[in-house]
């Protein structure tokens, strides 16, 4: 399976319906996004950053207009097609994280690498280290800082194989050495896999060149 586009034809959330202008580059408009390219998409609190990366990763459907996934209308997606993407095409780093707090970050971390043997624990425990969390393995992810949940909440992102990766306010407590490192981790696995990158923010993103930038 690979998927080389995602397309949005006039798509709203429902909760904007009779707005009489919806002012966003994203909202009521024709969008491209391709493979292998980085999208940074811009936005105000409550103008549906968060609602446009669950309609992508199939979490929620309140939406009007289309969303196609190669020419496929998403709606009728089953539930094990929604499955396969998830493992194989659609990566997601969440803003709340969904993280469990009673595991560990190892735990957390394979939770998902054990769905997708996607990297050897060598693999992971490098990026750990790269992240400055290496010393955290054994320790219940409830007992760390939101910034280092954010970071183990991306490592988990990046342990499986993708066509694009969901990033949702991925460093809103993050510091700029930290963030320049998850930029470099994420070049490198954008490299590797030919993944698209579609990222959004509030104000602080990850420092990525090429960006094609959008406002929500």
């Amino acid at each position: 399976m690979c998927m080389e586009k995602i397309e949005l034809l006039h798509t709203l959330p429902a909760v904007f319906k009779g707005r009489d202008r919806v002012d966003s580059d994203i909202w009521h408009q024709k969008v491209c996004f391709s493979k292998g390219s980085l999208y940074l998409i811009e936005a105000a609190s409550g103008t549906g950053k968060t609602s446009l990366c669950s309609y992508l990763y199939g979490y929620r459907e309140d939406y009007e207009g289309i969303i196609r996934f190669d020419e496929l209308n998403i709606r009728n997606f089953a539930p094990d097609k929604w499955g396969s993407l998830r493992r194989e095409s659609l990566a997601m780093l969440f803003q709340e994280l969904r993280l469990f707090p009673k595991l560990t970050v190892r735990e957390n971390i394979l939770l998902k690498n054990r769905l997708t043997g996607y990297r050897s624990w060598k693999d992971i425990k490098l990026w750990l280290e790269r992240l400055g969390i290496a010393d955290k393995e054994h320790t219940p992810v409830e007992r760390l800082s939101f910034g280092q949940q954010q970071r183990v909440a991306f490592i988990r992102a990046l342990c499986q194989p993708c066509d694009f990766i969901l990033l949702d306010e991925p460093v809103s407590h993050i510091d700029d050495m930290n963030a320049g490192i998850m930029s470099e981790l994420l070049v490198e696995e954008i490299i590797h896999q030919g993944a698209g990158v579609i990222m959004t923010s509030i104000g602080k993103h990850l420092p990525l060149t090429g960006l094609t930038v959008y406002r929500l």
